[in-house]
């Protein structure tokens, strides 16, 4: 049985708190929709903010919603090298000794501790497909990635939820190496 995945590849953004989004665009703003994502429930937000390091910035960096318990900024290897932060390959939301950033909005900026990541490439899946075909969550996988310059990936976490519907995510960087695009189709060689 072949194990295709449909293909999202993810540009830098930023999830938020509410305390951080009151912060960053005044008291009691709420995150609007610009459109819904992949996952039920979620979506990119018409608000935007800027990111600033200690050697760049990126103005328009999109939020994504809704808010989250923690503040976390996903970029690819090459934004933090822009950026000049060491951003660790991490899960998203386990954000414990990375490094923090500046996020400026309208109507203020905050400093974040902690919280900037380059998302570990992973695997959306409902638990009725997981347990289908044999995958827990947590489990490591390999990709076949298509694209004008295909290539395997190692190393794709699978999470599994009630809450999620099958879609896989890598970052820029890796779509760009695979010459892969939104849409694309991923098969599990393993």
């Amino acid at each position: 049985m072949s194990k295709t995945v449909p293909v999202g590849v993810s540009a830098r953004h930023i999830h938020l708190t509410q305390e951080h989004v009151e912060a960053l665009f005044g008291p009691g703003y709420q995150l609007t929709e610009f459109k819904p994502l992949s996952q039920p429930g979620q979506f990119a937000a018409n608000e935007q903010v800027a990111v600033i390091g200690t050697k760049g910035k990126f103005d328009k960096v999109r939020i994504l919603g809704p808010v989250r318990p923690q503040s976390q900024l996903e970029v690819s290897r090459t934004d933090a090298f822009s950026l000049g932060v060491k951003a660790p390959v991490r899960e998203s939301g386990h954000i414990e000794g990375t490094p923090g950033i500046t996020i400026k909005g309208p109507a203020g900026e905050i400093e974040l501790e902690t919280g900037v990541i380059v998302a570990a490439r992973h695997i959306h899946f409902h638990t009725s497909e997981a347990e289908a075909w044999g995958i827990a969550d947590k489990q490591m996988l390999k990709v076949r990635l298509g694209g004008e310059r295909g290539l395997v990936l190692e190393n794709v976490l699978a999470r599994v939820s009630d809450n999620f519907k099958l879609d896989m995510h890598i970052d820029t960087d890796e779509a760009n190496a695979a010459g892969a695009n939104n849409g694309d189709i991923a098969e599990i060689v393993d």
